[in-house]
């Protein structure tokens, strides 16, 4: 995940700044009772990159009534970015989602929660969180990469949605027995459209004439023997197919 290390370098700079302040303008006199959890815990374990002890001093801090509001935002951060090293999504975006209802200016963690969203798969949050993050900071540079980039497989997958079950061909004029099976299985249909996409890219790359008349004179070959064979005892379509995907896009294509 990139929360980039940088930032949290400055986070924990930032904790560990306050905590010196704190004890720097103590009296010689000391209080009665203090209730607030000294951040240079939370921080010198954060700074360390010791999850286990960052989780126990920075929650202290986040758990505790008197930890002051920017204390508490920068445990959860830290907290959050030691949840993501461990792999623990879920807890990562909760600790992002409880520094932003603290801080909703906070275009970095606007940024890192995207990324989080998209590892999970909610598309739709991540692009909500990278232009949250480009409002904040128009030249965030990584939430404007991710935002572009979340943009272009965005477009892809409604690509791919919009032909999922379609083949190569028209179904409306289909009429070998072969093209109708192909057409009422989207399985089938999606090998097919696989194969016939593979063999126009393998027909556009740069080779000899020999090995492009190879390719189209295989290619018109499968197309026959499977309109001739479909139907035959022992036929298999749906491998028949495979085997030309494999042919043409394997280590042994063209």
């Amino acid at each position: 995940m990139r929360f980039h290390s940088d930032i949290r370098m400055l986070v924990a700079a930032s904790l560990l700044c306050v905590a010196l302040a704190q004890g720097a303008s103590a009296t010689g006199v000391e209080p009665s009772k203090d209730l607030r959890v000294d951040p240079a815990l939370c921080l010198a374990a954060a700074l360390a990159r010791d999850d286990d002890k960052t989780f126990a001093a920075c929650s202290a801090l986040i758990d505790n009534a008197k930890t002051e509001k920017s204390d508490r935002i920068k445990a959860l951060i830290a907290r959050g970015a030691a949840h993501e090293r461990k792999d623990m999504i879920e807890r990562a975006i909760a600790d992002y989602d409880g520094a932003l209802r603290l801080d909703p200016s906070l275009a970095d963690v606007h940024n890192t929660r995207g990324e989080l969203w998209r590892k999970k798969g909610d598309l739709p949050k991540a692009v909500a969180d990278f232009a949250a993050a480009m409002k904040l900071n128009p030249d965030h540079a990584f939430a404007k990469a991710n935002h572009r980039a979340l943009a272009q497989e965005v477009e892809r997958l409604g690509a791919l949605k919009a032909v999922a079950g379609k083949p190569s061909f028209n179904c409306a004029t289909a009429r070998r027995k072969v093209e109708k099976a192909i057409c009422a299985n989207p399985e089938l249909a999606d090998l097919d459209r696989q194969v016939q996409g593979s063999y126009v890219r393998a027909a556009a790359e740069k080779m000899t004439p020999q090995r492009a008349r190879k390719l189209e004179r295989d290619q018109e070959e499968y197309i026959s023997r499977r309109n001739a064979e479909y139907g035959r005892p022992g036929y298999d379509l749906k491998k028949a197919m495979l085997d030309r995907l494999q042919r043409i896009n394997g280590i042994d294509g063209y």
